[in-house]
């Protein structure tokens, strides 16, 4: 729409900075026109905007009350500014900083409800994400988890297809990728408890 046209700083009030990731740094903003309040990822233009282009592409594809929503996109002279849904409670990561201690068996199995479900929304659109961790969990206010951050997701493009690249946060993968990773690279990585 018109909208889309118009220099970011025009559509969209910055309120505060939520966090900084690989990619970019995370806002809060407000809508202009209507007041909504909207995360925005704010990405460099010199970034690789190819895996940003992805990101983007497989969140828009997504209608799920378990996976972020992303509104659209705006330019500016330096950055990309992608609109997606405000997760207000922050991160599962978050959470536990904040409280000093570990989650509840009961919050875990609830956060882990929406998590799996999320998943199976994913591949049943044939996609994987490939860095779930509790950085990229978000929650809403009301306490429901949605999955974010799509930057290494990939699309499988056959019934048969598999992803043979390892990719993601090392200390959030399982145990069975570092053994496939020892056959290719014979050093230790020191993963054995």
């Amino acid at each position: 729409d018109s909208e889309l046209s118009k220099p970011p700083s025009e559509v969209l009030e910055i309120i505060c900075k939520l966090g900084k990731g690989s990619y970019g740094s995370v806002y809060k903003a407000r809508y202009k026109a209507n007041g909504g309040i909207v995360a925005v990822k704010k990405v460099p233009v010199d970034s690789d905007l190819a895996d940003i282009v992805k990101e983007i592409s497989i969140m828009q594809q997504c209608d799920s009350p378990f996976i972020v929503k992303c509104y659209g996109s705006l330019f500016d002279s330096q950055d990309l500014w992608i609109c997606m849904e405000y997760c207000g409670a922050g991160s599962i990561a978050d959470i536990m900083r904040l409280r000093g201690k570990p989650i509840g068996e009961e919050e875990i199995a609830t956060v882990l409800h929406y998590s799996l479900c999320g998943l199976d929304y994913l591949h049943q659109m044939r996609k994987i994400h490939r860095d779930i961790k509790a950085g990229n969990i978000l929650l809403l206010n009301s306490g429901a988890a949605k999955l974010a951050d799509f930057g290494v997701a990939g699309q499988l493009s056959d019934t048969l297809a598999k992803r043979n690249t390892v990719i993601g946060t090392p200390y959030w993968m399982a145990p069975e990728l570092f053994k496939k990773l020892a056959i290719i690279c014979p050093q230790t990585f020191g993963h054995w408890v």
